[in-house]
């Protein structure tokens, strides 16, 4: 209920996300004979939401949220900087997760940047995410697995371009219509740590979740929010100037924010003397 919450409440201009995510993590911390762990591949633009529902699911299943010595996040540029060092971050990696999850059945690990990997490292977890009852004596059935990324953003905005330019709700957007061809354009990225991947080659990852490009309106909402939570009152002559100030694209249109969300909170701190 507090995931459903959460997100409805604080995530904007996604229903394909706040849908599938809450189907997909409740149905799996309800199931007591997964058959394999939960892995969620969140896709999109940078701003979009990716880090803030992972974020909103770690505190949704932790106490202490992202703080929980149960929630791992790894960040391809600062966790695995060097392509020649990709077997050493090969061993620590199957050892961490090996390790944790001796620990806590119930651990999260979140790979942000997965566009930024090094192509073949993500496929060292493939047998921690695989349909095996034991390995080594270690079940990892009821760990769940959230990678982030740019990748395949093209595609899901194009997707939506073309139900606007056809007169089409945004909200009428479908999983079905996004998520074969998201999962295809990741798989032949060569700059995703997905390419060529057998963790999709074997269908190990559960959903791709496309984050929908953030509009002028959902830009506004992300603003309110964000000075409501600092205790202040809503000054809409700001929230459109702020709002008026992000870039958009396609040049023609100009329909879609090109950092989403992500530089509001900077903004912010102009307009208003906190």
């Amino acid at each position: 209920a507090a995931l459903q919450g959460n997100l409805d409440k604080k995530l904007f201009g996604q229903h394909l996300v706040s849908k599938v995510v809450v189907k997909a993590v409740r149905g799996f911390l309800n199931n007591t004979n997964a058959k394999k762990p939960l892995a969620l591949s969140l896709h999109g633009w940078t701003g979009t939401g990716k880090n803030f529902v992972s974020k909103i699911v770690a505190e949704s299943i932790y106490k202490k949220g992202l703080q929980s010595k149960y929630v791992h996040q790894f960040v391809a540029t600062l966790h695995f900087p060097h392509a020649h060092s990709i077997n050493l971050y090969k061993d620590q990696l199957q050892s961490w997760i090996r390790g944790n999850v001796s620990i806590c059945p119930r651990s999260l690990f979140i790979f942000d940047e997965m566009d930024k990997m090094h192509a073949g490292l993500i496929d060292s977890i493939k047998p921690f995410l695989d349909y095996y009852e034991l390995l080594d004596g270690v079940s990892y059935r009821q760990a769940i697995f959230i990678f982030l990324s740019n990748a395949g953003a093209e595609k899901i905005t194009e997707v939506a371009l073309d139900f606007w330019r056809n007169g089409r709700a945004r909200e009428d957007i479908q999983l079905t219509d996004i998520q074969n061809a998201l999962s295809v354009s990741v798989f032949n990225n060569k700059n995703s740590g997905f390419w060529h991947s057998t963790l999709i080659d074997r269908n190990l990852i559960d959903y791709f979740i496309p984050f929908l490009p953030l509009e002028y309106k959902h830009v506004k909402m992300c603003v309110r929010v964000e000075v409501e939570s600092r205790g202040y009152t809503v000054d809409e002559d700001i929230v459109s100037r702020i709002a008026d100030e992000m870039t958009y694209f396609p040049r023609e249109e100009r329909i879609y924010s090109d950092k989403g969300c992500k530089t509001v909170d900077a903004k912010l701190d102009y307009y208003y003397d906190f």
